[in-house]
């Protein structure tokens, strides 16, 4: 029998746990589709290469490519356990031999040619970056010489068709997931002013993971609002009204103005602002109030003094003071992403700021920057950017998790990182005037930065159960309006305010061992699923809630740093060819962050830190075998 690390399927599922223990039966998941099945590793293996009647689907986000690869992994796990010797050299190494008798080339010369392939189309990095550049050339070498490359005509023909009907089939079972949990349409735009023309670009999320749906071109740049509300209104027939729970956007400055947006014909949709968007604006509004913005604009003195010192003398000082501005932190938290890099050097400055080369600095340049040295010799400063510092860690680690993870649901969680703000605030010990101005602010501006299905998020969400949510003014002002948003009859939004009651004083199931042991250790939308259902309609809307996500930033990510090359691609080929391979060209992509994502995941399992380690330790252990 083979051991259970020589089974390369458990590797592409999730394991939740087996049946009894020492049992071969487990409950897992596929993270290629996310299908929950229980069963043994007869029944992976079935779902991975789509094999037939043992009681699980073929996954419909294995292309054609993978399954190959897995077939080929199959066939040696085969092979090693009927013959663990066969196909070894005498250092155990696989022998292989050539398919074809023409003349071998050099790796060399594959690599001279692959390099010369790269610059004349101009070395885009994120082609050879791709999973499925890497997959191409592997298949194309374990084909052999005899291959043919496809023809333009067969690209955007019969295969382009097959690669969308794959899509197809997956987008058809995350459809069938809709109904129960609903699902957030997310929307990003952009004028193309060349063509004078406005591109809509609409994803839509669930659990069930990140679709791209469809891209919609504006031609009346004139008025996008108008047309862009009937594209909203289209897609929600498209997707069902009862599906979906919420639209967010993000769009370039021709529509910006997304709380303006009304859909009269669909009343219970949450339009609702960019979550990342409204965290930075939060952000920069807060490093504007009056005992905060001398720290930054200190700060800004401090890195203009010591670059301008670094020109006279650039081997006394070596630091980087201004860090990266493409990095992510720079772009959502400029003001802190600078105070936090002046924090980070205050001992080097101040060793700097002593030295006869300053002094004799000091004294040859017209500007006095004895304001600057006091600053850094003193502690007035450094004491006011630790507050101001802390304050941004509970929304750095939001931005963080909402730019990063396209399948973390975090509603409840942007109320959950505003308490720790302000508790980090109190802690300090400062003066209750400048934390009633953080307060005051906060709560002016939160009703039109963040959607009110954060505040139910934070009371639905178990993890965040006895917070206290019934004392704060905005959560209860949120929850208000989320009831009057998703149930128009009065005689259901007393039900749902009565559950809640039950839930608040953990009355039948909800008070039981096992639900209050789970509440932190389970998804918040698993532990409303098995400790619910004597309260079906708060039930209900906690799944809706807690599945959704609040922010585009992904998307945004997905889209602008691949570009579109679709246009210039299939020019003359029609608009319906240019939608399809728009559709399978975003879809894919997505697809391969998610690939991305859990290889980053396994990176940190194994306590690596970059993919080259990864591929190191993988040859290593393949070598150990």
């Amino acid at each position: 029998m083979s051991s259970e690390s020589d089974k390369w399927g458990w590797k592409h599922v999730s394991v939740f746990g087996g049946f009894d223990k020492g049992s071969g039966t487990k409950r897992w998941k596929c993270n290629h589709c996310n299908v929950r099945y229980n069963g043994s590793y007869s029944r992976v293996r079935a779902h991975l290469l789509g094999f037939s009647g043992v009681g699980v689907k073929s996954c419909p986000a294995i292309d054609r490519s993978l399954k190959e690869s897995f077939q080929i992994l199959e066939e040696e796990r085969v092979a090693r356990k009927k013959k663990p010797d066969s196909g070894t050299g005498k250092n155990g190494k696989r022998v292989w031999t050539s398919r074809s008798s023409l003349t071998r080339i050099s790796k060399e010369d594959v690599d001279e040619m692959l390099a010369r392939f790269f610059f004349a189309d101009g070395l885009r990095a994120n082609i050879i970056n791709s999973p499925y550049f890497q997959e191409m050339i592997k298949a194309v070498a374990a084909f052999g010489s005899g291959y043919e490359p496809l023809s333009m005509h067969d690209l955007c023909g019969s295969f382009l068709s097959k690669e969308k009907e794959r899509i197809d089939k997956y987008m058809t079972l995350m459809k069938e997931s809709w109904p129960h949990t609903g699902c957030t349409l997310l929307c990003i735009g952009r004028l193309h002013g060349m063509l004078g023309t406005f591109q809509v670009n609409i994803f839509v999320s669930s659990p069930r993971g990140l679709s791209f749906l469809k891209a919609v071109i504006v031609d009346n740049i004139d008025g996008p609002s108008n047309s862009l509300l009937g594209i909203l209104g289209n897609t929600v027939m498209e997707v069902g009204p009862t599906n979906v729970v919420q639209i967010v956007t993000r769009l370039s400055h021709a529509a910006a103005c997304s709380e303006s947006y009304t859909l009269p014909e669909f009343p219970h949709i949450f339009l609702s602002p960019c979550s990342s968007h409204s965290v930075h604006i939060l952000m920069e509004d807060i490093a504007k109030l009056d005992w905060i913005r001398p720290v930054v604009l200190c700060a800004k003195e401090i890195e203009k003094c010591i670059t301008t010192f670094q020109n006279f003398f650039p081997r006394v000082f070596t630091q980087n003071v201004k860090g990266s501005s493409e990095s992510l932190f720079a772009r959502i938290a400029p003001s802190c992403c600078i105070v936090q890099k002046i924090h980070e050097l205050k001992l080097a400055f101040q060793e700097v700021v002593v030295r006869e080369e300053w002094k004799r600095w000091k004294l040859s340049i017209a500007q006095d920057v004895g304001s600057v040295e006091a600053a850094i010799l003193g502690e007035d400063f450094w004491s006011r950017a630790l507050v101001f510092l802390k304050i941004c860690e509970p929304f750095i680690k939001l931005l963080a998790a909402l730019n990063i993870d396209t399948d973390r649901c975090v509603m409840g969680d942007v109320h959950d990182w505003r308490v720790q703000a302000i508790d980090v605030v109190k802690s300090t010990g400062i003066d209750a005037c400048l934390l009633n101005q953080l307060e005051r602010l906060i709560e002016n501006r939160w009703d039109v930065l963040f959607s009110p299905l954060h505040s139910a998020g934070y009371i639905l969400n178990p993890k965040y159960f006895g917070r206290g949510q019934s004392k704060d003014k905005i959560i209860m002002k949120g929850w208000k309006t989320t009831l009057e948003r998703y149930e128009c009859e009065s005689a259901v939004r007393r039900v749902l305010r009565e559950q809640l009651s039950s839930y608040w004083r953990l009355e039948g199931s909800l008070g039981e061992e096992d639900a209050v042991d789970c509440r932190d250790k389970m998804d918040p939308v698993a532990w409303w699923e098995n400790f619910g259902f004597e309260i079906p309609h708060l039930q209900t809307l906690a799944i809706k809630v807690l599945s959704q996500v609040s922010s585009v930033a992904m998307c945004e990510e997905i889209w602008q740093h691949n570009g579109n090359p679709c246009e210039d691609t299939t020019s003359g080929l029609g608009l319906g060819k240019w939608e399809d391979l728009v559709y399978v060209q975003n879809n894919l992509r997505i697809q391969g962050h998610k690939r991305d994502f859990q290889a980053h995941q396994q990176l940190r399992d194994m306590g690596l830190s970059s993919p080259a380690e990864l591929k190191t330790k993988t040859v290593l252990c393949s070598s150990d075998r």
